[in-house]
């Protein structure tokens, strides 16, 4: 990272945007360019949690090649100033890599959705088991990440 000092290197800070974020970008290897999806998440022991439909281009890719690139940012604010050079960005940020695998059996459905679901602030969840059936649940195992901040409140780190 060229800018040390806007790097996060405490792990509790890195584990708190994880888990305090709504919305990760998952960039999938195509033939020539990346493809890039937004998509709500759950996160839990160093693992992405994400559902979609049974069938579609981001599916396919995974089939191709599992490897992902992966951001999520956290409590961005564009900070204006009458000089246009002087407008900055306050932000948290994550990015990373990891291997992301398809659940297919009910029990790790139930689990990447409860996961989900937490994070966005439910935990007494009901499936029935045709939308298990239809579901597809993805699991991003987080192999490396690195994080940044800049203008965020003193005795952050």
């Amino acid at each position: 990272m060229r800018r040390k000092n806007k790097e996060i290197t405490d792990k509790a800070v890195l584990h708190e945007i994880l888990r305090n974020s709504e919305v990760c970008r998952i960039a999938f290897f195509d033939d020539e360019y990346p493809y890039i999806v937004p998509m709500n998440y759950g996160y839990k022991d160093d693992c992405l949690f994400f559902h979609c439909a049974p069938e579609g281009r981001k599916l396919d890719l995974i089939r191709k090649n599992n490897n992902v690139g992966f951001e999520i940012e956290h409590s961005h604010e564009i900070i204006k100033d009458d000089l246009s050079c002087k407008w900055t960005t306050k932000y948290r940020s994550i990015i990373g890599v990891g291997e992301i695998e398809i659940i297919t059996n009910k029990t790790g459905k139930r689990e990447g959705l409860d996961c989900i679901m937490k994070q966005h602030g439910k935990t007494d969840n009901e499936y029935n088991n045709s939308a298990l059936d239809f579901i597809v649940v993805l699991k991003l195992h987080i192999k490396n990440m690195s994080g940044k901040q800049s203008r965020v409140n003193k005795g952050a780190t």
